[in-house]
């Protein structure tokens, strides 16, 4: 079982690197409301954290 938990654990902080290096610290609030929003059922938060990672990955598909 410990070893689902750290493969889960170095799973997760390496998307979160991920999302950081590709889109900044934007991308991590946004992550971060989806997560917490998620955790917590708060249908407000997590849809504010999708909308603004929506935002992020099609803003240069829209602006082109």
């Amino acid at each position: 079982m410990p070893v689902i938990a750290l493969l889960s654990a170095v799973f997760v902080v390496g998307f979160e690197q991920l999302v950081h290096w590709q889109y900044g610290p934007t991308g991590v609030v946004g992550l971060l409301l989806l997560t917490v929003g998620i955790k917590t059922r708060n249908a407000t938060c997590s849809s504010i954290g999708a909308v603004v990672l929506a935002l992020l990955v099609t803003g240069p598909a829209v602006s082109s």
